[in-house]
């Protein structure tokens, strides 16, 4: 009897827990496992989307609510009713004009070609559009020169906490490869502005918390499986940065060189993650760490003009920055067919979701 109730007690407490499991780490595309790849039986995300091109007001296509959801998740319609309907609406064409100007795409309102493909794209889980503003391109006046953005009431690190620390979930057990590429991405930002970031072993004390979760993990922002939303990050100063398990993750810079749908570069993510810790919000800037999605077969990690104005006027400038540090440089696939069309953003905590993805 005394066993059953250790038992028993042992199963309610995983019950409770975060859907904390091993994330899947890889050293380079060619080791990823076939197993593990999407197929024509094994669905990513928002494949589905594929099916709603073409689409315009006045229509009505079986499963269209579903992309209604995905608007609402990342700020297009603010408010859904309960009994969400697959016709093609004034909201949903207001959601995807305001979409389409955001991503530099031709506000025609309707789910043509070009507008589908952004939208499958894997991104970060974090919110574009946050209590019904944004600073993307549709919330800024023509002709705006810095595309950069915050999150509501423009929050940052307090003067006096400059020098951060950051810990892992123990659970994950990560190599020291896998914190290695982490450490790299925290450099891209410290070197532009006056801070620094320290690995600490006491993850419970540490300013910036990161895990790898899978599913819905407690933060009301639940992951979605192989691509879709990659990861998520909550503003200053919460610290939490969460990043989905179910993913291909690639610790190395050969990513630029596959053909794989499912491959996803870590450094490319956790760069574009912590300029959410750090207060920015989403750029409609392509180039820039901090646009929304990233195409697969992708390495993006060192910032652009538009994401070291965006940080700088925040934190300032790092007097040993000399303005050639950071770049707007960015490997991509040589066509747009390698963009990913099934896909986990920018999760938005952070808000965002924004809070605030949510690379």
């Amino acid at each position: 009897m005394r066993y059953h109730h250790l038992l028993v007690t042992a199963i309610i407490v995983i019950s409770l827990s975060p859907a904390l499991i091993s994330a899947h780490f890889f050293p380079n595309v060619s080791s990823i496992p076939s197993w593990s790849l999407p197929n024509s039986t094994k669905k990513t995300a928002w494949d589905e989307f594929q099916n709603f091109t073409g689409c315009r007001p006045g229509d009505k296509i079986n499963g269209l609510n579903k992309m209604k959801q995905y608007f609402h998740y990342f700020g297009y319609i603010p408010e859904l009713p309960s009994n969400i309907t697959d016709d093609f609406d004034d909201s949903l064409e207001s959601a995807i004009k305001t979409y389409q100007k955001n991503f530099n795409l031709e506000p025609t309102g309707q789910l043509d070609s070009q507008t589908v493909q952004q939208i499958l794209r894997p991104r970060c889980g974090n919110a574009d559009i946050v209590n019904g503003t944004t600073t993307m391109n549709s919330g800024k006046p023509l002709h705006t020169v810095g595309h950069y953005s915050y999150f509501p009431g423009t929050p940052r690190w307090p003067s006096n906490r400059r020098d951060l620390t950051y810990g892992f979930v123990p659970e994950n057990q990560l190599t020291d490869d896998v914190k290695q590429v982490f450490a790299n991405a925290f450099g891209k930002w410290s070197q532009v502005i006056p801070m620094t970031f320290n690995l600490s072993d006491d993850y419970t004390s540490a300013d910036i918390k990161i895990g790898f979760f899978s599913g819905d993990h407690g933060d009301g922002e639940p992951f979605d499986g192989v691509l879709g939303t990659l990861a998520h990050a909550f503003s200053p100063p919460s610290g939490r940065f969460h990043l989905d398990s179910a993913e291909n993750w690639v610790i190395s810079s050969d990513i630029t060189t596959s053909t794989l749908s499912s491959a996803v570069d870590l450094e490319s993510v956790a760069v574009h993650e912590i300029g959410h810790l750090l207060g920015l919000g989403h750029s409609s800037v392509e180039d820039a760490i901090m646009y929304p999605t990233i195409s697969s077969g992708t390495r993006k990690v060192e910032l652009a003009g538009d994401d070291v104005e965006g940080i700088q006027a925040l934190y300032g400038s790092n007097p040993n920055y000399n303005g050639t540090t950071a770049t707007s440089v960015q490997q991509r696939e040589t066509s747009d067919s390698g963009a990913y069309s099934v896909g986990s953003w920018w999760g938005l905590t952070a808000f965002v979701v924004a809070g605030v993805l949510v690379f």
